[in-house]
C-alpha cells in the first residue's frame, strides 16, 4: 500500500464510529496496515502496538501488558483500553482485560488493518477507554480468494501452523474462516531471587506457552456475522501469588465472541447500524502453593466470564455542514464470577458470583465551520449498576491552515468503572476485597499538529496533559495482602514527535519520540513510567530488488520498580522477506532481540522479584501457500 494511501485518502471509523479521514478525526489517529505486519513479521498485536508512539509493552512470562502515556499499573490487565475486533468489543467481563499477547483471539495473518485513537474515548464509546482505543479490522474472503496455509518455525520449541479460506461471490457475499495452533516449549527461567541455599534459582521447563484458535466471518448486504474462539495453556516460571518456585505451575484461558451486525444507508442523509454481541471467557489456574512448614498445597483460582450486548446508532447528513451521529448501548454482564479451592484435602476458599449491566446514550456532531474549520464535539452519558451515572465530554477543535498543516486542540474525559477482579477477589489471606472502590477518572487536553508536505512524508507533533483521580492501584498491605484501592491523583505531561516518508527507491521509514513525565500528587514517579521512548521502523529493497529487509529498533529509559529499577535499553528486530509475493508462495525469515540484549520489566507486589526478564535473541522462519 503506497503510503499517501494512509495519509489522505484513508478513512477511519474508530475515533468517532463514522468514516472520516484521519486528518478530520478529533485524536492523532495512528494505523497499522498488514502490509506493516508482514514486513515486521509481528507475532502478536502486542508486537505491533508496541511501535506507535507513546505506548509501550511489558511482558510477566503469563500475559502482555500496554502501557500509555507513562501509566502502567501494577495488576491491570489492559483494562484501560478498549479493544475491538471489526468494531465489536472484546473486552471481557470479570477483568475487563484486553488480550493482546498469545492469549489474543486473532492471527496477524487475518489483520488487515490496526487503527489506534489515543485520549480518551468514553464520549462515544463508555468505560475502559481511558487511554484509547484499540479496533483490529480483519481481512475480507476477497483479501485471501481461496484457501491458504502457513507453518512457521522457531527458537525453544516455538511452532504455529495456520488454514483459512477466503470465498466472495458476484452477489457480495464475503466469507472467511481460519483456524491457527501454536505451541511454544520455552526454556529454563533463571530469577535470582529463589537461589537461596542449596536451590539454584531456575525454573525448569516451565515457561512454555499453547494455543488454539479459530475465527470466522461472513458478510452479504447490509448483514455481517463475525466469531472467535482461542484456548491457551501457559506455564508460569515465575511463581507469582507466593507459589511454589519451580513447579507446575500453570494457567488455562479460553474467550470468545460472536456478533450479528446490520448497517444500510437508508437514503443519502441517513445510515442505520445495529449490532447484537456476545462473549464469554473463562480463566483457570493451578499451582502450588506453600501451607505451613512442612506441608504444600494445590491451590485452584479461576473465573467464568459472560455477556451479551447491542448497540444501535443512526448517522445522519441531511444538515448542511453536520455529520451528526445519536446512539445507544446497552450490556448485560450476565456472570462475573470466581472462584478459589484447595485440592487435597478440598476447601472452598471463595465462590463469588456476580452479574451486573451498564447502558449508555451518545450524540456527536462533526460541524464544518467553513472550509479550514471543524468542530467535532461529542456527550455521552451512561448509567453502571456497579458506580452509577456520569457524564463525559469530548471536544476538538481542528484548523486545516493549509493544504499540508492541520492543528488539533482537544479536550476530553473518560472513566473506568472498578472490575470484578478489583472489587470482589478475597482469596484466603494473600488478597482482600474492596467492593467500596470508586471509578477512575481522567481529563485530558493535547494539542496537535500534523503536517503532509507531499504525498509521500507525514510529520507530527502533540503535547499533552493528563489528570487522573481515584487511580486504581494493586497495594501490598502490612500484613502482606493484596487489594486494590483507590490511590492519590495523577498526572502526565509530555510531548511526542513522529514522522514518516516513502522513498523513491521503496524505502519506508516511521520513527518516533516521545518525553513523558508522570507522576502522583506528591511529584513522586510512577513504577513502570519511562520518562522517555524512541521507536524506529524502516523497511527497504535489497539490491536487486527480489528482497526487502524491515527492521525495527525500540528503546526505553529506565522504568522504577516496587523498590529498585531495571534500567534503560535498546533493542532491534530484523525481517527478510520477498519485496513481493510472485505466485501462490511467500516466507520471511525474522530475528527478535538480535542483538541478545538483557533486559527487564517491573513486577508488581504479586512478585518475590523486582523486575522479569524479557526472552533474548529468537528466531524465526515462515512459509505460506495459496492454493
Amino acid at each position: 500500500m503506497p503510503l499517501e494511501s494512509l495519509m489522505d485518502v484513508t478513512m477511519v471509523t474508530s475515533a468517532s464510529r463514522f468514516a472520516q479521514r484521519a486528518s478530520d478525526a478529533p485524536s492523532a489517529v495512528a494505523v497499522l496496515t498488514s502490509q506493516d505486519v508482514r514486513e515486521h513479521g509481528w507475532r502478536t498485536l502486542a508486537d505491533a502496538l508496541a511501535t506507535l508512539p507513546g505506548l509501550y509493552v511489558s511482558n510477566d512470562r503469563n500475559y502482555t501488558y500496554l502501557g500509555a502515556r507513562g501509566f502502567l499499573r501494577p495488576g491491570d490487565y489492559n483494562s484501560r483500553f478498549l479493544l475491538m475486533i471489526d468494531g465489536v468489543r472484546v473486552n471481557d467481563s470479570v477483568y475487563d482485560q484486553a488480550s493482546i499477547g498469545t492469549e489474543g483471539l486473532l492471527d496477524m495473518d487475518l489483520v488487515e488493518r490496526i487503527e489506534y485513537v489515543p485520549g480518551p474515548g468514553a464520549a462515544v464509546y463508555g468505560s475502559n477507554t481511558v487511554f484509547g482505543v484499540i479496533n483490529v479490522i480483519t481481512k475480507s474472503g476477497s483479501a485471501l480468494a481461496g484457501p491458504q496455509a502457513a507453518l512457521a518455525a522457531g527458537s525453544k520449541g516455538e511452532r504455529r501452523g495456520r488454514a483459512s479460506y477466503g470465498y466472495h461471490a458476484q452477489d457480495g457475499t464475503d466469507v472467511l474462516f481460519s483456524v491457527t495452533g501454536y505451541t511454544r516449549r520455552g526454556g529454563d527461567l533463571y530469577t535470582p531471587e529463589f537461589a537461596t541455599g542449596d536451590a539454584d534459582g531456575i525454573a525448569h521447563g516451565l515457561d512454555y506457552d499453547r494455543s488454539r484458535s479459530v475465527f470466522v466471518k461472513a458478510s452479504r448486504g447490509p448483514l455481517s456475522f463475525a466469531a472467535g474462539y482461542v484456548n491457551r495453556v501457559k506455564g508460569i516460571p515465575t511463581a507469582s501469588f507466593s507459589a511454589v518456585f519451580d513447579t507446575p505451575n500453570a494457567t488455562r484461558d479460553a474467550q470468545s465472541f460472536a456478533s450479528i451486525g446490520y448497517a444500510r444507508e437508508l437514503t443519502d442523509a441517513l445510515a442505520v447500524a445495529v449490532r447484537f454481541e456476545w462473549g464469554r471467557a473463562d480463566y483457570l489456574g493451578v499451582g502450588l502453593y506453600p501451607d505451613g512448614a512442612d506441608a504444600d498445597r494445590i491451590n485452584v483460582d479461576g473465573d467464568h466470564a459472560a455477556w451479551h450486548a447491542v448497540n444501535a446508532n443512526v448517522t445522519y447528513t441531511g444538515f448542511a455542514g453536520h455529520k451528526l451521529l445519536v446512539g445507544v448501548d446497552a450490556q448485560r454482564n450476565r456472570r462475573r464470577d470466581q472462584f478459589n479451592f484447595n485440592l487435597d484435602p478440598y476447601e472452598l476458599v471463595m465462590d463469588d458470583r456476580r452479574a451486573d449491566h451498564r447502558a449508555g446514550v451518545y450524540i456527536e456532531d462533526e460541524l464544518r465551520l467553513g472550509a479550514a474549520w471543524i468542530l467535532n464535539a461529542g456527550v455521552r452519558y451512561d448509567s453502571d449498576s456497579t458506580t452509577g451515572g456520569r457524564t463525559n465530554p469530548r471536544m476538538a477543535l481542528i484548523w486545516h491552515a493549509s493544504a499540508q498543516d492541520t492543528l488539533k486542540l482537544i479536550y476530553g474525559t473518560a472513566y473506568r468503572s472498578p472490575n470484578a477482579y478489583e472489587l470482589y477477589y478475597a482469596a484466603s489471606d494473600y488478597a482482600v476485597l474492596n467492593p467500596h472502590l470508586r471509578a477512575e477518572e481522567i481529563s485530558t487536553r493535547e494539542l496537535v499538529w500534523e503536517r503532509q508536505p507531499d504525498a509521500y512524508s507525514r510529520l507530527s507533533a502533540a503535547v499533552f496533559h493528563y489528570s487522573m483521580a481515584n487511580l486504581i492501584s494493586e497495594t501490598l498491605l502490612p500484613d502482606g495482602a493484596l487489594m486494590f484501592a483507590n490511590t492519590a491523583r495523577a498526572s502526565a505531561d509530555g510531548v511526542e514527535l513522529a514522522g514518516e516518508r516513502l522513498f523513491a527507491g521503496g524505502a519506508r521509514v516511521r520513527a518516533s519520540y516521545t518525553w513523558q513525565k508522570a507522576g502522583d500528587d506528591t511529584g513522586a514517579r510512577l513504577v513502570n513510567s519511562p520518562r522517555q521512548l524512541f521507536k524506529l521502523n524502516a523497511t527497504w529493497p535489497l539490491p536487486g530488488d527480489a528482497l526487502r529487509l524491515g527492521t525495527e529498533l525500540r528503546c526505553m529509559a529506565r522504568r522504577l520498580t516496587e523498590h529498585a529499577d531495571t534500567g534503560g535499553w535498546c533493542a532491534w528486530n530484523a525481517t527478510l522477506l520477498p519485496a513481493r509475493r510472485r505466485g501462490a508462495l511467500d516466507w520471511s525469515v525474522s530475528v527478535y532481540n538480535g542483538g541478545g540484549r538483557h533486559y527487564a520489566d517491573p513486577a508488581g507486589p504479586a512478585f518475590v522479584q523486582q523486575a522479569i526478564p524479557r526472552e533474548g535473541r529468537t528466531l524465526m522462519a515462515k512459509i505460506g501457500y495459496g492454493f
